[in-house]
């Protein structure tokens, strides 16, 4: 593991971030997103960064796969098939594949939905929530977006005998997730946040998720059992795009339009990720203001000039350079990258 990084070369998140994208009405930029990306290469080295590769981050979701980690190093999930290794990285909409696939997952291990700490929510996905309201059924925990990375808490707590309350930061599971999050984000995490699920969400620079991306982009299935661990996760995502999200969902609609040369993740609060095994690179953003749009657009840029997304493809076009309409169908403006990025 690298040494922590100097606290000198850290920063708050609006510290040193540079424009990404801009939204144009019309002939004029309404609206201006600024933030930071760092791309590393599969020795950890920051090959190009925007903004400032020091700032401070809570990844939020786009850390899961990293979280899935001791699940499969325990050998806890050694069992595991490619969906469920995929649910176990997904921020899912609460759709019936998710949920019915979830519920499968942990009857098969002799749990149900009380032994998850997710919480409940409507599912993302408006079918899903129109058929709970016809029926007049609350939403429960296998909707929330979450449930699949907590259902591999749940096994991984199993396999350690841990307490119930395995989203305690203090619990052996979450000891064993801050571990490897710190070995392959190379530095120490200065803390944690309550992430929406329960569980703890390590911080780290844009630079250390990006050198954590490039070991999942490098990982081979040939290597020690951290490789071998990373490879199963990310090819299980490259596999498997509707489990990692959704229909509609930029995480599943970019990687079917790229086919299997990138895994890619969002994060609340437009944090998002890129592990391209190709080229053994690793990508991570930071929008500042925690815009979504903003962040999509900025993955899409970035694996445009990667050479791994076609920018007319649709999904491209959806997010980046493609017209924006109004409910007439009236174009009104689009979405570009500020000048300089990602050049």
């Amino acid at each position: 593991m690298r040494d922590e990084v100097n606290e000198e070369n850290h920063g708050s998140v609006g510290d040193g971030a540079v424009p990404m994208v801009d939204i144009w009405r019309g002939d004029r930029v309404e609206s201006l997103h600024t933030g930071h990306a760092v791309i590393c290469d599969a020795k950890g080295a920051v090959l190009q960064a925007w903004g400032n590769p020091g700032a401070v981050i809570y990844p939020r979701s786009s850390a899961k796969m990293i979280q899935a980690l001791p699940l499969l190093e325990s050998g806890a999930g050694a069992g595991l098939d490619a969906r469920r290794l995929a649910l176990a990285c997904a921020s899912h909409q609460g759709a019936e594949v998710h949920v019915s696939e979830v519920g499968r997952w942990l009857a098969d291990m002799g749990a149900g939905t009380s032994d998850l700490r997710c919480g409940a929510h409507e599912p993302y996905e408006i079918d899903a929530r129109d058929d709970l309201i016809r029926t007049g059924a609350a939403p429960c925990q296998l909707h929330n977006n979450c449930s699949g990375k907590h259902a591999g808490f749940v096994m991984l707590n199993r396999h350690l005998r841990g307490e119930a309350e395995y989203v305690d930061p203090d619990h052996p599971v979450q000891r064993a997730v801050r571990q490897a999050f710190e070995e392959v984000t190379g530095a120490r995490s200065p803390g944690y946040g309550i992430d929406g699920c329960s569980a703890p969400n390590f911080a780290t620079t844009v630079a250390g998720l990006a050198r954590a991306m490039a070991a999942f982009a490098a990982a081979s299935e040939g290597g020690d059992a951290r490789s071998r661990a990373m490879a199963r996760l990310r090819d299980a995502m490259m596999a498997h795009p509707a489990l990692v999200a959704g229909e509609g969902r930029a995480c599943t609609e970019l990687m079917r339009a790229m086919g299997p040369v990138a895994a890619i993740k969002t994060g609340a609060e437009a944090v998002f990720v890129a592990m391209l095994p190709r080229q053994g690179l690793g990508i991570a953003l930071k929008i500042v203001d925690g815009g979504t749009r903003a962040s999509e657009a900025a993955i899409t840029a970035l694996l445009v000039r990667a050479g791994v997304l076609d920018a007319d493809h649709p999904a491209a076009q959806a997010r980046l350079g493609g017209p924006v309409r109004n409910r007439r169908g009236l174009v009104t403006g689009t979405v570009r990258t500020a000048p300089g990025f990602p050049a």
